[in-house]
């Protein structure tokens, strides 16, 4: 059976290298100038090493003495200066072209990062629930390596060895015999050939890699991640089994590689010893008979030399470009991704007056063989309390979700104001809604940050005014930290109940219009939910509500109680009309009031 990481990462270099190259210019054109600057150095250092060996022949012919001729051989002084100075120029316009691109190459780095990190946050809800985190992470962390790597091997590698090559040739053509040119250049395209096609064969075991590293990094992340679910089922050597697997191919890829490229490297070093031993053989011969001086020999010797160092580190460049382009693709496939919630052209900002919402015949399903709500449509005035109950799997948090457009609805429409929330824009939206979700999960930072997160220009005061709503900070002050204390990743250093008045005060202190409780008192004892009613009170009062409740005893001040089965609207009316109605709602309150009952025994 086909494996299938490598089914679905082979054809990848194939199809984006060079997209992904064009991709890249428009990081590097904010700094033209720069760019330029750097490659004129460049030029200029080039000019530099092509000149030593020159000198260096001067040299030589001056310091050797003349055949059958008996002379006073003088120090060629000028020739020395001349040669160390090369040699400086040459050191200084290569660190001069490092220090003008660092900005280039950082800021690339810094803005590529930004736009994929921005387009991560505008991919809607269902990428979010079905991604991996430890994946995308990785596939991030190297695509912006990569990034730096191409550019320092176009600019500081590619384009100097093709540089120093044209200037070599047309020195060799101009003073020897063609066949010294012709020997370097035949070299040099087998030398390229015999790269380019080794590396594309090899380059699927460095695809496997990759593939298999971000799957490793996902499984370790995820493992951590729920450390409490894997200790809670003594899962460690089953985590650490499936990551030993995926490690264990990864493994295998890699040796792949590493045994490929040692090939690669011997075949490169064979083809360079062939051509200079050449290239070698005739200046000799020439030496010998008189065609060529000593100075003639050092000078084609020095430089071949200077032209396949650089070439043999060429090969390099050019795996390190495949593989860094192929580390890229998956960073830029992220960003080929396209949201599936995108405002309209036309969208304009959300403008609240009573804050009435209307759900109108809404129909919805996460895809076509699930349909989730079916024709649900009921209103809720503004300023009104409006509580939505049923069994589980009915459909209430999805509208929550349909009302902050995580989701666009299958049919129907959703209202607020009059104004369908499709055609205004998404952040209007948001900013007008707060929640307090069923699962609060808070950033890996102080209680302090946590509040502030729904309004981070708010004063201290403002932070701890709503603490003492949500009832909890007289909590916080008993803590070591105060309200300095880090909750952990997750907030997995705060009970549940502290996690959900940590995002009651977070709610508070943005003060929307519109407020959603997703079950907002679900983890919370009985003395406690009675305490955070009152502080939900509070906040709901001249706020629009709608409340997702599990607790029917939480709900019982809505003013209209919404009652939902499988996605359908089965019973409406207030508590005591529900009840009076003998149905659904009724059953459920009388089983959890028995609840209660024996809970008290």
């Amino acid at each position: 059976m086909m494996d299938p990481i490598r089914r679905t990462e082979a054809p990848h270099s194939e199809r984006n290298d060079l997209s992904n190259l064009r991709r890249m210019l428009p990081f590097l054109w904010q700094y033209k100038g720069r760019v330029l600057i750097a490659m004129v150095t460049l030029m200029v250092a080039k000019l530099a090493t092509v000149g030593i060996p020159l000198v260096l022949k001067q040299i030589v012919d001056s310091l050797a003495p003349q055949p059958g001729a008996v002379q006073l051989v003088q120090l060629p002084l000028a020739l020395l200066l001349g040669y160390g100075a090369l040699r400086l120029f040459n050191v200084l316009f290569n660190e001069m072209r490092d220090a003008i691109f660092a900005r280039v190459r950082y800021r690339a780095m810094r803005d590529v990062s930004i736009k994929v990190v921005q387009h991560l946050y505008d991919l809607s809800l269902r990428f979010h629930l079905e991604r991996r985190t430890g994946g995308i992470s990785r596939d991030l962390e190297r695509g912006t390596r990569s990034l730096s790597s191409i550019l320092n091997y176009l600019v500081f590698n590619i384009l100097p060895t093709i540089t120093e090559f044209l200037l070599v040739a047309i020195i060799l053509f101009g003073s020897y015999q063609a066949h010294f040119a012709i020997i370097t250049f035949i070299t040099v395209v087998v030398y390229v050939a015999y790269t380019m096609a080794v590396t594309e064969w090899r380059m699927h075991y460095r695809h496997e890699m990759n593939a298999y590293d971000s799957e490793a990094n996902s499984r370790a992340i995820d493992g951590l991640i729920n450390y409490e679910t894997v200790k809670y089922f003594n899962n460690e050597n089953y985590e650490l089994k499936r990551y030993n697997d995926t490690l264990e191919k990864w493994e295998d890829a890699a040796v792949n590689s590493t045994s490929s490229m040692a090939m690669l490297n011997f075949g490169q070093g064979a083809i360079i010893a062939v051509g200079v031993t050449f290239v070698m053989v005739y200046a000799a011969q020439g030496v010998v008979n008189g065609n060529m001086t000593l100075g003639d020999l050092v000078l084609v010797n020095t430089m071949m030399l200077q032209l396949f160092i650089p070439l043999g580190f060429l090969g390099v460049i050019y795996r390190s470009m495949k593989h860094a382009l192929a580390d890229m693709d998956m960073m830029f496939r992220l960003l080929e991704k396209e949201p599936d919630i995108c405002d309209s052209k036309t969208a304009t900002g959300l403008e609240i007056t009573e804050a009435r919402i209307d759900f109108c015949h809404v129909s919805f399903g996460y895809n076509e063989q699930r349909r989730i709500l079916h024709d649900v449509s009921f209103t809720i005035p503004g300023g009104r309390k409006l509580a939505v109950v049923g069994p589980s799997g009915a459909g209430k948090s999805t509208l929550a979700r349909l009302l902050f457009r995580f989701y666009d609805v299958t049919d129907g429409s959703v209202l607020i104001d009059g104004q369908n929330i499709h055609d205004v824009r998404q952040s209007s939206l948001r900013q007008a809604i707060g929640i307090v979700p069923q699962d609060t999960v808070l950033f890996n930072d102080s209680i302090y940050h946590n509040i502030l997160y729904a309004r981070p220009d708010a004063t201290d005061e403002e932070v701890k005014q709503a603490a003492r709503l949500a009832n909890i900070h007289d909590f916080i002050a008993s803590l070591p930290d105060g309200y300095h204390t880090v909750v952990g990743e997750r907030g997995l250093k705060l009970s549940g109940g502290e996690k959900q008045r940590v995002a009651i005060a977070r709610v508070i202190l943005k003060n929307p219009r519109i407020v959603i409780f997703d079950e907002a008192t679900s983890s919370l004892d009985s003395q406690s939910e009675q305490v955070i009613l009152e502080s939900l009170r509070n906040v709901a009062e001249k706020h629009t509500t709608l409340v997702i409740a599990h607790r029917l005893s939480t709900i019982i001040d809505a003013d209209e109680i919404l009652v939902m089965d499988r996605g359908r609207i089965v019973e409406q009316g207030t508590h005591a009309q529900l009840l009076g109605l003998r149905g659904l709602y009724a059953s459920l309150w009388q089983i959890q009031q028995e609840e209660q009952r024996q809970q008290m025994v």
